[in-house]
Formats: structure tokens, sequence, C-alpha cells
């Protein structure tokens, strides 16, 4: 069992930046590929970003690439989104969430869900 709870969003001018962090419960945390996605209003759920359990295979969806960071820190259970260039479009709910696969890049692959952090970006 993994609990997950996102911290970090909030509002921010465009071109900003913003750092989430997800910090995981659970003494596999180590074991687990984090993912990060996002749900604009009025759209469906979209992956973000990725990384495997060890750092090593790293996903961003076309949209973020350039633009956003993952990295985990298993030592503090903790994976990190680092955010920059924010646009008006990146406005929406982040969630981060484990999978028990190396790695995932769709949400029916991951089994624990945080609750969600909400950045919103003003034009």
């Amino acid at each position: 069992q993994v609990q997950l709870v996102e911290s970090g969003g909030g509002l921010v001018q465009t071109g900003g930046s913003l750092r989430l962090s997800c910090a995981a419960s659970g003494r596999t945390f180590s074991s687990y590929g984090m993912g990060w996605f996002r749900r604009a209003p009025g759209k469906e759920r979209e992956s973000v970003s990725a990384i495997s359990w060890n750092g090593d295979s790293i996903y961003y969806a076309d949209a973020v690439k350039g633009r956003f960071t993952i990295s985990r820190d298993n030592a503090k259970k903790t994976v990190y989104l680092q955010m920059n260039s924010l646009k008006p479009e990146d406005t929406a709910v982040y969630y981060c969430a484990a999978t028990s696969r190396f790695i995932g890049t769709a949400g029916g692959e991951y089994d624990y869900w945080g609750q969600g952090t909400q950045v919103t970006v003003s034009s």
C-alpha cells in the first residue's frame, strides 16, 4: 500500500516556475515507477511525466518537454516535478501516481493516486 500526498501547487504568472512534490508513505517506494498526470477543466486526464523506480528511464509528454523536469529521491520517498516557463495551458489539477511497473505512461498502468494539487497559470 502506498499513500501519496502532493504539494507545491499555486498561482503563478506566465513564464513563472513551480516545483511540485509528492511524498509517499510505505516501505517499498523505491520499487515503484512514479508519474505525474494533470486534468484541466473540461478535459481528460493526461500524462505529463514519468520516472522509473531507479530513475534511469524518464518520459515527458510533448507539451512539457524542455520545460518540466521530473526527479525522485528514494531516501526521502519523494518525487518532484520542476515546472518552468509555465503557460496558461498548463493550468490543471496535477496528480502523482505510483505503478508497480518499471515505468508507466498511461493512467491505467498506475495503482495508487494522490489527491491532486491545483496549478493555475495566469496570462
